[in-house]
């Protein structure tokens, strides 16, 4: 089995213009993505895929393997799939490019559901929200899961939504934010696993509502009748959004790793 992974990385941004080359620690973010992935243990190769030379000639700087892609993509979904139609791979992992703190291992969890269950599709991660200011926050994607781990949904919006816990105080009272908190609140990881067969289907399909209305690419598969398994891991992610987010992750970088 070959297993690739491919790192969409777009220069445009509405949020964060060049977000792939904002430096961390002396370092492009796209640059830290890559050295997170080649940690794993599974995967057999990793491929930056941009729409941009500026990316593309720092990619290859460091030593990665980078292909440009069509400027025109609605969806890193689409990005990605546009690389894996020329592999010969049996799996494909998608890994976000703002995903500056992704490790190996972490990715090597979200892999081998689909290596023990062929009849599943795509794998995701998750993780428990510890902040309220997360569950909040519309630029953190949330997930519903079932009791086998199969996902029910994903949102931008607070999700689930607590209805004994009046919203006020859930966001003001420390009391009410540990009690709500101290319930199986889920936030995503910019991670998914699919076979190829079914990445180059899910992108030949048209985008659906709730994946228009939500930006949120994985409700295609969800809204065509497909399962993704999301497995939890012990695990804080920062994704950065904004250049607010790229500072957290320097200031987690300069506590934690140097």
């Amino acid at each position: 089995m070959k297993i690739s992974a491919i790192i969409p990385a777009r220069y445009g941004s509405t949020r964060f213009e060049g977000k792939p080359l904002a430096d961390i620690l002396g370092k492009p973010m796209i640059q830290w993505v890559y050295e997170g992935v080649c940690q794993s243990k599974l995967i057999d190769e990793v491929i930056i895929a941009t729409d941009d030379e500026r990316i593309l000639e720092r990619v290859q700087r460091f030593g990665a393997k980078g292909v440009m892609t069509s400027s025109s993509h609605p969806t890193g979904t689409d990005r990605v799939a546009e690389v894996a139609r020329t592999l010969r791979s049996n799996l494909i992992v998608n890994v976000q490019g703002d995903e500056p703190l992704i490790k190996g291992g972490l990715i090597d969890k979200a892999i081998r559901p689909l290596i023990k269950d062929k009849t599943l599709m795509m794998s995701s991660l998750m993780t428990r929200i510890k902040e309220i200011e997360d569950w909040v926050n519309p630029n953190q994607g949330k997930v519903v899961v079932d009791r086998k781990g199969y996902a029910l949904y994903f949102s931008r919006s607070p999700i689930p939504f607590p209805r004994d816990y009046p919203m006020t105080q859930v966001l003001s009272d420390p009391k009410f934010k540990e009690r709500f908190l101290s319930q199986k609140i889920f936030k995503t990881i910019g991670l998914y696993v699919y076979r190829r067969n079914f990445l180059l289907k899910l992108a030949r399909m048209k985008p659906t509502p709730l994946e228009k209305l939500e930006k949120l690419e994985q409700l295609r598969a969800i809204e065509n009748g497909y399962r993704i398994k999301v497995i939890y891991v012990d695990y804080e992610p920062i994704g950065v959004d904004t250049p607010e987010d790229l500072q957290r992750v320097i200031a987690y970088l300069k506590k934690n790793e140097t």
